[in-house]
This record gives C-alpha cells, structure tokens and sequence, in this order.
C-alpha cells in the first residue's frame, strides 16, 4: 500500500519546520517553502525555484499541494457580486462567495460540506452534514479566488457548515492564514461566525485572538429561537448571552450578532423588544439580514417597510444597527443553494 503523501498547505510553520528536518533537510527550508505556498501561493512544487532540483524531488515523492477545481462561477449583474462552485480532491462540492464593497473584496468561505446544525431558514443543512474541511481546503478557497480575481481585504467563514463545529481546523486556517511569514492577513480582517456553539465560543475566547465573532442569534426568545435553530434546545439563550458577556470580557472586542429577518417569523414589534433586552449590557453590533429566499425551504424575507420599522425600533433603543445591503441577489447567493442545484444535475 503506497504511503500517503503529506499535505503540504495544511502544515503550520512549526509543523512543517519539524517535518522538513525529519527529512533530512535543515529547518530554514521549511520557511522557504511556507513563502511559497502561503505568501506567493503557488501550486506546483517545480515553481519553488529557490530550492534545489533534488529537494524539489524529494518534495514530490513525500508531499503534495492540493488544488481545487472551480465547477461554476455566478456573476451578479448588479453589483457583481461572484459565487464560485469548487469540487474538491474527493469529488465533494463547496460554495465561496465573494463581495465587493468600497473598502475591498471580501470573501465568505465554507468551513464544511454541508452542515448538521438543522437551522430552518439555511439551505446548507438539506443534505445534513457530509464532512469538515481541512484547514487547507479553507485556504484553498481564499487562494483561488486571489489568484485569479486579485488580492483580497477580508475573509468571513460565514458559508456552507458551522464553523465551531470544526473547531481544530479553524484555528489551522487563522493560524496559518495571518502567519507574517505566510499571507499575513490580519487577525482584525477575519470574521468567524457561530449559531452559538458555547464552550466553544469560550475558548475561542481564551485564545484572545483579535478575530472578529459574529453570533447567528435570528431570535431572541428561547422558545421561537429553539423553533427555527435547533442548537438553542443544548444551549439557551441564557447559556449564549453568559458566553457572549465572557467573549467580550476576555477580549474587549464588539460582537455582531446576524439577526436574519424572515416575514411573520422574526420581524415582528415583539421580537424586536426582545433583542433589546437581550442585548441589553453586552457590547454588540446588530446586524440585520433579510433572508435570501431558499428552494424546497417556505420563509420569505419581510417587505422595506417592515425592515426599516425593525431597524428604526433598535436605533431608538440605543443599539448600534445596521441592514445588510443586499448582494447577490440575482445569482444563488445563499448558503448551499449552488451546490443543491450541482448536485441534482449530476444524478
């Protein structure tokens, strides 16, 4: 049986620093080539041109650097903003969407295929959860969209999946994603986002990191919030604020909560009254969504009239709030639609 081959993208430095060396090699290679794949992200060995002809051999018979393949590429003729459909090295499919704003290009990347966490509203919960990523199939994803659109300003790991859920290969991509000797993005430039998965939002926390949180919270009475995200039955909403209140604490950072508006289900005065409580004391941004519409899925997002009596009810209360511009919209701009309609088309 042949022995696999390491992945080269999913090493951090002192992984592949140690790795390099039980190769025979001395340690300094190891940052040569973490520069290679992370700061000039190159894709084939060969094009390591610093490194001899024999290291570059014996490179390919012991490690790879994986490549994904984009499948479809959706472009908005409004905004332009683009959805890419990659499939994987194991023929799996994961969505990036990539968002264009007058401070630069973000992009909302997959940390799963699919997701378990069963919310109502999310298309990538169909299909439940197929398996978690790599560190390196998130990078992947930042990278191609880099290499071939231009250089990006931010990452959300927003998309397909729960992020928590795949804690250990989120804190890969972070750690080698912002690494000053790799891509250097900047801890400040990342968002991670969470259906509040609670111990894991704690140490998050105690990482201290200066990675941005935002909390899918989409109802703030427990019993409507349990109806429409089914993590809320394991951690309530009292849990979550407590986690919430630790979060800040620790780091002195503002959490944004995604609060999605969904017609006579999360847009209602009474809704509205019970984010500001609970909110109350905690230092939050709101940050509201109308809801993309999802096929084989009934909520509709609320009409303007409706939005803006939501968001001018919380700007009274005193809460910082703002209404998600909405992008996409022509293109399946929701989480697990594109690869939904990949997937029928190929039985």
């Amino acid at each position: 049986m042949e022995e696999q081959k390491i992945n080269l993208l999913n090493l951090t430095l002192p992984e592949l620093e140690t790795w390099i060396q039980a190769l025979g090699e001395p340690k300094f290679r190891a940052g040569q080539i973490f520069d290679w794949l992370h700061r000039k992200q190159v894709t084939r060995i060969e094009e390591m041109t610093n490194l001899s002809k024999a290291l570059q051999e014996k490179l390919r018979q012991a490690a790879e650097v994986p490549e994904v393949e984009m499948i479809r590429l959706q472009t908005d003729r409004e905004d332009g903003t683009q959805k890419f459909l990659y499939r994987l090295a194991d023929g799996q499919y994961v969505e990036t969407v990539r968002m264009n704003y007058e401070f630069g290009s973000s992009l909302c990347i997959s940390s799963q295929v699919g997701c378990r966490m069963g919310c109502t509203f999310c298309a990538s919960t169909l299909g439940g959860l197929s398996r978690s990523l790599s560190g390196a199939e998130m990078l992947l994803q930042f990278y191609e969209s880099e290499r071939r659109f231009g250089s990006l300003h931010s990452v959300v790991v927003m998309g397909m999946g729960e992020p928590f859920d795949n804690y250990a290969e989120l804190l890969r991509f972070i750690e080698i994603i912002t690494h000053s000797k790799g891509r250097n993005l900047g801890a400040r430039h990342i968002t991670v986002s969470t259906c509040g998965l609670v111990p894991q939002i704690k140490a998050f926390a105690d990482l201290l990191w200066q990675v941005n949180l935002a909390v899918s919270l989409h109802q703030a009475t427990q019993e409507k919030r349990a109806a429409i995200m089914p993590i809320a039955r394991k951690y309530d909403l009292k849990e979550l604020k407590e986690a919430c209140l630790y979060y800040v604490d620790k780091t002195n950072r503002r959490i944004t909560f995604e609060y999605g508006l969904i017609e006579q289900e999360t847009d209602r005065m009474e809704d509205a009254e019970a984010l500001v409580r609970f909110c109350r004391g905690l230092l939050c941004h709101i940050n509201l969504i109308p809801i993309n519409p999802v096929a084989r899925k009934e909520q509709q997002p609320p009409d303007k009239r409706r939005q803006y009596a939501f968001k001018n009810y919380l700007e009274k209360a005193g809460l910082p709030v703002s209404l998600r511009r909405t992008l996409g919209k022509n293109i399946d701009a929701a989480c697990g639609q594109l690869k939904k309609k990949e997937e029928e088309l190929c039985r």
